[in-house]
């Protein structure tokens, strides 16, 4: 059990000089009598009344104990369980560059792959995931975590802008941003290890050329999913290099996959999530619960009796 307001404890110091007050109120101002001889008293029983002439101070004690532990608002979790669960830790590297902005899957490009990958979070509750994202050059927006709410509010965030206000460099660093989601898992005990890698280009910018990346990848043991989205219509025909997107998955024993279309984009993650399943054995437990009640109740049931006993048997005349 645990206290969500362990300060009104200290409440329970009061009942110290309550107790002293009790014993000492009117000690040497009893009422007495003039008697020539007490030794007829000495051995008389004392009535059950007299033995308990404490109770009603005792069982205000109790309920102002009972009412402090109902403000410090107790709680208790439930039961700890062990259960067998997918864990894995997971970079999503997606390009932000000015050429995601393009409509050929409404309402945008960037758009659609950040609705898939929110799917993609909730569908995944117990692993670390984080998020990279690069243009002409590449940052971690999110580190791994399994804030997934976080997670979340940073990725909704991503926009072009950093591109198009000239804060980040245009650009399709694949290579920058494959590193820098490696440079997230490389240290990582995870049994599975995964970067999912989007882009809708060919590398044209960085000093890390996504092969080199790809080779870091795979001594740390990290697979990659490469994902080449849009469609090539026109000018646009050869903008996506499917080619070196199939040899990074490969050489990182992963997977390719081509999406032109946003249902297309949700069965590559889709596939992705089965995949990928490790069994991890994990320590679960319910939210917190309030439990105050039981005390709520004996209190109320201890404060009523001490007001019986005080108006019935302990009742003093005037």
């Amino acid at each position: 059990m645990e206290f969500a307001n362990t300060g009104y404890l200290l409440l329970l110091l009061l009942l110290i000089p309550y107790i002293l007050w009790y014993f000492f109120r009117g000690k040497g101002k009893e009422p007495t009598m003039r008697m020539s001889d007490t030794f007829a008293y000495q051995h008389a029983p004392k009535s059950w009344k007299v033995r308990l002439i404490h109770l009603p101070m005792v069982l205000r004690c109790i309920v102002y104990t009972l009412v402090v532990i109902i403000l410090a608002r107790p709680q208790t979790y439930n039961t700890w369980d062990d259960k067998d669960t997918e864990g894995i830790d997971i970079m999503l590297a997606m390009d932000v560059s000015a050429s995601m902005l393009t409509e050929d899957v409404f309402p945008n490009r960037l758009e659609v792959a950040k609705e898939v990958a929110s799917e993609f979070i909730n569908s995944r509750p117990n692993d670390n995931i984080g998020l990279t994202i690069f243009a002409g050059e590449a940052f971690t927006q999110c580190p791994m975590t399994l804030d997934h709410t976080a997670l979340l509010n940073l990725l909704h965030g991503v926009r072009t802008d950093l591109v198009t206000s000239g804060l980040m460099q245009d650009g399709t660093a694949i290579g920058m941003g494959l590193a820098n989601s490696v440079s997230r898992l490389k240290d990582s005990k995870a049994k599975s290890k995964i970067v999912i890698l989007l882009t809708d280009g060919s590398n044209n910018v960085g000093s890390i050329s996504p092969m080199t990346a790809a080779s870091i990848a795979k001594k740390f043991g990290i697979r990659v999913y490469t994902i080449g989205l849009g469609r090539e219509t026109g000018e646009d025909i050869g903008a996506i290099d499917y080619k070196t997107l199939q040899d990074i998955a490969v050489s990182t024993h992963g997977e390719f996959y081509r999406a032109q279309s946003q249902a297309e984009l949700s069965k590559i993650y889709q596939d992705i999530d089965k995949l990928e399943k490790t069994k991890m054995k994990v320590k679960s437990y319910d939210h917190l619960h309030e439990a105050y009640m039981p005390f709520a109740w004996l209190a109320l049931i201890l404060f009523c009796f001490e007001l019986l006993l005080r108006w019935t048997v302990f009742r003093r005349l005037p």
